[in-house]
């Protein structure tokens, strides 16, 4: 009989660089001891537009960023988000967007352990 699994979210945080060390050393307060990290290049509603320049972009520019992806049970993302969002508010063009999702599961192929416990500290045997 399998357990019932927690309900998971996958966040999504896309930002400038600068911002993601910053951020991620404050993650262990929520309990999250994993993330994926990528370089991405992209552009938001401004078409790379940056703040100082005059006239707005008519074709995308895209611009360096940084992807950070971190699963944890949904009951947690509520606050997780409001950390977020304090951690890389600047009131300026390129603070980033989060994205959520649900995670029907997660597996961790070593040991097959499944949902939260795939994610936390496992065993090394």
């Amino acid at each position: 009989m399998k357990v019932a699994i927690e309900e998971l979210s996958k966040v999504e945080i896309i930002t400038k660089e600068a911002k993601v060390a910053e951020l991620t050393k404050e993650f262990g307060k929520f309990g999250i001891t994993g993330m994926t990290v990528y370089d991405a290049l992209g552009c938001g509603v401004q078409l790379g537009t940056q703040e100082y320049e005059v006239e707005k972009n008519t074709l995308p520019q895209l611009l360096p960023k940084q992807i950070v992806m971190v699963v944890l049970p949904s009951k947690e993302v509520d606050a997780f988000l409001e950390f977020v969002e304090k951690a890389l508010y600047t009131g300026h063009i390129g603070d980033g967007k989060i994205f959520v999702t649900p995670v029907t599961n997660a597996v961790r192929v070593r040991t097959g352990e499944e949902g939260m416990d795939a994610l936390k500290e496992g065993t090394l045997d």
